[in-house]
């Protein structure tokens, strides 16, 4: 296990996407993140790529904590064989959760909920609640769209340009473990300057 990254929350899409590539690299992923003995932690369903990169990591032995509020249980089926389920009343105390659990984020392919888990992570960091590292797995562009409109709002004065780095795209799986770490270590590397001065 890292010591600064123990576990990981992954927020993706609770369907597969239009393209084979989104889940092949959920399970990727989910593989990956097993071998490095870092706990997945996710919204708790057992479809689309949030079932897949969950299913990877328990079929490779390693441990995932799902978290999904009790009305979505049965809409998105709750994933059973979980390591641990954690059922929470709304989805307000599911991100919370999800967040507190984890030592850093990756965002996959998704739709809406997707996009609202991001930017709301991204919120947190930018009012300083967290420093944790947050990458987007930008598989076959997927998320160069989104890169886009963040640098639109940087243009139009709305954000900051600093908080471009808030977080990194890469482009491959094989790269996501090594930029959180990175990404983690910065952060300590930041807090032990503040805690100086």
């Amino acid at each position: 296990m890292h010591a600064r990254v123990g576990s990981v929350c992954v927020y993706c899409g609770s369907r597969h996407g239009a393209r084979p590539a989104f889940t092949t690299a959920a399970r990727r992923l989910g593989n990956m993140l097993a071998e490095a003995e870092i706990r997945l932690v996710y919204g708790g369903g057992a479809v689309g790529l949030m079932g897949e990169v969950a299913q990877a990591v328990l079929d490779k032995g390693g441990r995932v904590t799902g978290i999904i509020p009790h009305f979505l249980d049965q809409a998105e089926v709750g994933k059973a064989n979980l390591t641990e389920l954690i059922r929470t009343d709304n989805m307000h105390d599911r991100k919370a959760r999800m967040a507190e659990l984890s030592d850093g984020f990756v965002v996959l392919p998704g739709g809406l909920g997707t996009l609202d888990e991001t930017f709301e992570i991204l919120t947190w960091k930018q009012l300083q609640l967290h420093d944790k590292p947050i990458v987007l797995l930008n598989i076959e562009g997927y998320w160069d769209h989104f890169v886009h409109l963040v640098e639109h709002q940087v243009r139009e004065g709305f954000v900051q340009e600093r908080y471009l780095k808030f977080f990194r795209v890469v482009d491959n799986v094989e790269e996501v473990i090594p930029t959180l770490l990175e990404g983690a270590a910065k952060s300590d590397i930041d807090r032990h300057r503040l805690d100086r001065t």
